[in-house]
């Protein structure tokens, strides 16, 4: 088992340098009155600036991603029929069902999310997930494993995976921004050439340099549990109220240091455990539109939303649900929802991500993660694929840093002689980062 960092001293000059990179190119694409996106400026006088991740929409579907969207989807009809013609292996499946979309420089797979793999590396390691042999002893919990995408796809016509495919890829096209902003705002990414101008849903207020100085000093207030406002604004009908506390900071965090000691979003008493062995992503969807709406709703309903098997559930679907039944999506908090594929963040990157999550988006993550033991000491057996809710963090000063997180399996429900697993958690960060890069997928929802 490896040996958990504490928070030493050398993670913050790394988290430091790529908040400031971040500042750096932030300002650089501020945009002037009457400059190449004069257009931009409001009535108001105000100056425009890429928006913040939690400040963007959906984009439309412009004629060139609709043309990509059209390629693929009519490249699986090709290969759909083909297959249908010869000796059906997993490796032609995997050809078949595994297929990518070049969309504005950004890259997504269908099945998968968004990654910076080719689509031979993201079918390499999907064959090779399908080629790998349940070991005896580990519990399925309900993720959709790549043996049963595979044969969740077969049992489609070509016509009926081709309906699913368009929807998907159109999803996905109409979020490229909030890819392009994450990229930008966590991994340092420059933006493309005329970005505002084709993604309008992506605009925010500049911040001025007053804000930008106050988001890398060190806050040291705990953001109080969701939802504890001061004062509220309107917000669409079942939403949690969108104010902020006091103690989070004025403007957007950009590193480490900027961020509260600790941040909580939803209630810890909105939480349940799942009731079938394959129902952690019906389960973990429950309490994520139970924290938006503050309405129960059954698991069963969701693994209708879902399309949950015996199999499990995907992650695409986990994106879309939420996309679709909740306001986690709207531009004042998430905006919507994506498959990211996290396989070349360092854990300081990816601890950036979580943290903006949780205070800059006020929104929960859909952690998807390799349920084993060396990583969640508190199961008896190693488990499959897994999704759990992300919620908070705690830096806890020189101890290692904690990711709060809703937990859906409780594996004494199906063996009463094994520990019971409460559902809120606190555990360490870094070992959730090691289970997210464990799963072939490596991906989070955000």
């Amino acid at each position: 088992m490896s040996v958990e960092p504490s928070r030493a001293p050398s993670r913050r000059p790394a988290l430091v340098a790529l908040g400031a990179l971040v500042l750096v190119l932030g300002a650089a694409l501020t945009v002037p009155r009457g400059g190449e996106e004069g257009a931009l400026v409001p009535r108001g006088g105000a100056e425009y600036a890429a928006g913040r991740v939690a400040g963007v929409g959906y984009g439309r579907l412009t004629p060139p991603l609709r043309a990509e969207v059209d390629r693929v989807v009519a490249q699986g009809r090709v290969l759909g029929r083909a297959l249908a013609r010869s000796r059906v292996t997993t490796a032609r499946q995997v050809a078949t069902y595994v297929r990518c979309a070049e969309l504005e420089g950004q890259r997504y797979c269908l099945g998968t999310g968004w990654t910076d793999d080719t689509e031979a590396e993201v079918q390499a390691r999907t064959l090779a997930a399908a080629g790998t042999a349940r070991t005896t002893g580990v519990t399925s919990t309900g993720d959709l494993d790549a043996r049963g995408a595979l044969a969740l796809a077969a049992r489609m016509t070509v016509a009926q995976r081709a309906r699913a495919e368009r929807a998907e890829l159109v999803q996905a096209a109409r979020s490229v921004a909030k890819v392009w902003l994450v990229r930008h705002e966590v991994e340092g990414v420059p933006l493309p050439p005329g970005f505002l101008g084709a993604h309008p849903e992506a605009r925010a207020s500049a911040p001025s340099a007053a804000s930008v100085a106050s988001a890398t000093s060190v806050v040291t207030a705990t953001v109080s549990p969701w939802p504890t406002p001061t004062t509220a604004t309107p917000a669409p009908t079942g939403a949690p109220p969108t104010s902020t506390p006091t103690s989070t900071p004025t403007s957007t965090p950009t590193t480490y240091d900027g961020y509260p000691e600790s941040a909580t979003i939803l209630d810890s008493s909105q939480v349940a455990e799942q009731e079938r062995n394959y129902w952690c992503g019906p389960t973990a969807m429950q309490m994520i539109a139970w924290g938006w709406k503050g309405k129960y709703r059954s698991q069963d309903h969701w693994a209708r939303s879902l399309g949950t098997t015996s199999r499990g559930s995907s992650i695409t679907a986990m994106v879309r649900v939420t996309n679709e039944r909740t306001g986690w999506d709207l531009p004042q908090y998430s905006g919507p929802y994506i498959a990211l594929d996290v396989r070349s963040y360092s854990f300081d990157a990816w601890l950036l991500l979580v943290m903006n999550h949780v205070v800059v988006q006020r929104a929960p993550m859909i952690l998807h993660v390799q349920l084993l033991k060396q990583f969640f000491p508190y199961l008896d057996h190693d488990g499959s694929g897994h999704f759990q809710v992300g919620r908070g963090y705690d830096k806890r000063g020189d101890k290692t840093d904690l990711i709060g997180y809703f937990e859906p399996w409780n594996q004494q429900r199906f063996h009463p002689d094994e520990p019971f697993i409460e559902r809120v958690q606190w555990r360490q960060s870094y070992r959730t980062y090691r289970a997210t890069l464990a799963h072939y997928q490596h991906d989070v929802g955000i």
